[in-house]
């Protein structure tokens, strides 16, 4: 008989630990005995036990004058020797059988009342997991109020504390801190793409850099630029950045991927950076986007195909899919918080500090800065590489060819946003600015059988568009109509019609559009003291063409014809500010200074 009591008590323990491991959603499941749980004190205590009661469990029958020996032996009564005994014969034989029990109620049993925990519970459940996010004294209040009036004693602070303590700290999370806090107590489950290559998987991403940069002449603040960078997956190389003032975009995105294509060599000579290279370039077979509208526009999706790239999105609300450029990207933020003009990452890490005023750093020479900083990356070691992400690459490269791009300025066109428009007699009409070349006049002549035309625009230059040819699919460069026109920027354009709209103008045209830049200019250089804003556009158009900075000025010759330039005479301008003596016309009126044209 004890021998089948005590096999259906097995069957009973397992099939109890199987509904466990069913209801938590695992494959296997193996409960902790006591083992390493017990405190010292009772697992001496358990041991004691099993040495007596072992040999009376081995015995068929355990005789009254056994039970009485092994009572006094363990200071217990004779019948809780027999129930020891069939603890031990039920169970697995282990000295955790004979562990000494718990008393009812303590730990983790409620002593309160129902009435009164009801109270508790919905005092927490209305106020304390809401959004208003109220302290633990409110609760208390709340508490005791409600009891006061429902006649009841109040629990202690410590009984409400250790009731909020036992709440789902999920649940917590989602009630007063919103969706994304409860996220991060989510484990991170699926998986991403695995590269076995370098450029099979490139991650790109977005931020605005916690600096703020400076106009080149006034070395005032203009406000903080944004960052694009590409990341490539297997190597763990920086493949291409793009620095700006403009907010990401379609643009952004392209520009980027222009750059990870393009041999770095001739940009890093520009840049005056002579002391590093930067040998990371190549097609992508892969990008890894988030879910932002620039990575899903026409312009990028048209020119992945296009290029046999193929887009790959991470899950919505999942940022932990693209950890390793959010990573990068915090790292890089990291050390831009050194540089004067930090804003840091949150207000309370900037306290009293005054980034505008330390602010030092202009766009170029925070380009150059970053670019400095990628090459120390790319030669310091990397935990998950063992070794330097430039050494990986150079490793792999040896063995594994990588995809070039033949043509950049084409691969770049492809990205550009895309418009589409009809073309008319005077050519190609695009947000009030006509643009013509003589290549049109085939199309011109039978317009009227063509549809509409795709066409490209840079929004940094609109000075010239790409416009496609339907037939022999080529770019063709078109210029403004007017070649007088000078390069302007997509944002200038904009601001130029709505200040025309604001002036009540009954009908926008392109004259009245470039006279309005040109107003906008004037102010914008001329100013005595810019603000934020101005020199904000200022440099926003500083990568225009600079043909006027370039040109040589005629200066005449000396007299002798020697061909050496004179040098420019100093000019001394009368201010009316300023009081300094002023011939008069002989009847005690004063002549106005007269205009002296400088060179």
């Amino acid at each position: 008989m004890g021998w089948f009591v005590r096999f259906w008590s097995i069957v009973v323990v397992a099939a109890r630990l199987r509904g466990e491991c069913r209801q938590k959603n695992v494959g296997a499941c193996v409960r902790e005995r006591g083992v390493l749980t017990l405190s010292e004190s009772a697992w001496a205590e358990a041991k004691r036990r099993a040495d007596v009661i072992r040999p009376l469990a081995e015995q068929t029958t355990v005789e009254a004058n056994a039970a009485d020996q092994a009572a006094r032996q363990l200071g217990i009564s004779k019948r809780q020797v027999y129930r020891l005994v069939r603890r031990y014969r039920s169970g697995d034989s282990l000295v955790t059988d004979l562990t000494p029990g718990r008393p009812p109620g303590g730990k983790g049993k409620s002593r309160v009342a129902l009435e009164v925990d009801t109270i508790v519970s919905d005092v927490i459940k209305t106020l304390y997991l809401a959004r208003q996010k109220r302290s633990l004294a409110v609760i208390v209040r709340e508490v005791r109020m409600r009891c006061s009036q429902a006649g009841y004693r109040a629990p202690s602070r410590n009984t409400i504390r250790s009731r909020i303590g036992r709440l789902d700290p999920k649940t917590i999370a989602r009630k007063r801190e919103g969706g994304e806090a409860a996220r991060k107590l989510t484990p991170s489950v699926g998986s991403t793409l695995q590269p076995c290559a370098p450029l099979d998987l490139v991650q790109i991403d977005h931020t605005v850099i916690d600096v703020i940069v400076v106009e080149e002449t006034s070395r005032e603040p203009i406000g903080r630029p944004s960052l694009t960078l590409a990341i490539d997956v297997f190597t763990r190389c920086i493949v291409g950045m793009l620095l700006t003032l403009e907010a990401p975009s379609a643009t952004s995105v392209g520009l980027c991927l222009a750059h990870v294509v393009t041999d770095k060599a001739v940009w890093l000579e520009r840049l005056g950076i002579s002391e590093m290279t930067w040998t990371m370039h190549g097609k992508p077979k892969v990008i890894h986007l988030d879910n932002a509208p620039e990575f899903k526009s026409e312009a990028l999706k048209r020119g992945c195909e296009q290029h046999g790239i193929e887009r790959n999105y991470r899950p919505k609300k999942q940022p932990h899919f693209g950890s390793i450029i959010e990573r990068v990207i915090g790292t890089a933020m990291t050390k831009v918080h050194e540089l004067p003009g930090t804003t840091f990452s949150n207000i309370e890490e900037r306290g009293s500090y005054d980034s505008e005023a330390r602010a030092v750093l202009t766009l170029r020479e925070l380009e150059k800065w970053l670019v400095l900083a990628i090459g120390t990356y790319h030669e310091s070691m990397h935990s998950t590489l063992w070794g330097t992400p430039a050494a990986c690459w150079k490793k792999c490269i040896a063995t594994q060819k990588i995809y070039a791009v033949t043509n950049e300025t084409a691969f770049l066109i492809d990205f550009l946003p895309v418009v589409r428009r009809s073309i008319t007699r005077t050519g190609f009409l695009i947000d009030h600015i006509t643009y013509y070349a003589d290549v049109l006049k085939p199309w011109i002549a039978s317009r009227d059988r063509l549809e509409k035309f795709i066409i490209r625009r840079d929004p940094r230059d609109l000075s010239r568009v790409w416009v496609l040819d339907p037939e022999s699919k080529n770019y063709f460069d078109i210029p403004y109509r007017a070649l007088s026109r000078p390069p302007v920027t997509l944002w200038e354009h904009r601001k130029a019609m709505e200040n025309l709209r604001k002036q009540g103008g009954e009908q926008v045209d392109e004259p009245a559009i470039f006279r309005m830049i040109e107003q906008m200019r004037e102010i914008t250089e001329t100013a005595a003291k810019e603000r934020k804003r101005a020199r904000r556009d200022k440099t926003r158009r500083s990568h225009l063409s600079k043909i006027a900075n370039d040109v040589d000025l005629a200066v005449p010759n000396d007299e002798v014809g020697q061909g050496k330039k004179l040098k420019i005479f100093d000019v001394e301008d009368w201010v009316d500010t300023v009081d300094t003596p002023v011939p008069n016309d002989g009847v005690g009126r004063k002549i106005k200074p007269f205009d002296v044209e400088e060179w």
